[in-house]
């Protein structure tokens, strides 16, 4: 996608992230003023989006605390999210391939056989 340039558009970046698990659930997002700098918006273009994504259940803002994904927003807890993006910096910097690194998380996913299970 490319910069979003409505409301509209930055509801949807941030709604993909979320869903896709790339924001965990908790996961701050960062202020208005924030985002509408990072994108080049107007502040109330980016509150209009926070304000879509909020009524449709994605986030939750609170004075002071700002707003947060929505739990069971996300396809991922927050210290998922965190863990998985420690995983990525360490297989980047290995220089190990994304294949290779999910095929270990399958071979550490997977249920260890029970002890005896195949030897007949």
């Amino acid at each position: 996608m490319t910069t979003p340039g409505t409301a509209d558009e930055l509801a949807e970046l941030f709604r993909g992230a979320i869903r896709s698990g790339r924001l965990g659930d908790g996961e701050r997002l960062p202020t208005v003023r924030q985002t509408a700098r990072d994108f080049g918006l107007a502040q109330a273009t980016t509150a209009k989006a926070y304000k879509q994504l909020e009524s449709e259940g994605l986030v939750i803002t609170r004075t002071a605390a700002g707003t947060r994904v929505a739990p069971g927003a996300s396809r991922a807890p927050q210290p998922v999210v965190e863990a998985a993006r420690r995983l990525a910096e360490a297989v980047q910097s290995a220089g190990t391939s994304l294949d290779d690194a999910v095929a270990v998380l399958r071979a550490l996913w997977a249920e260890p056989e029970e002890p005896g299970a195949g030897n007949a």
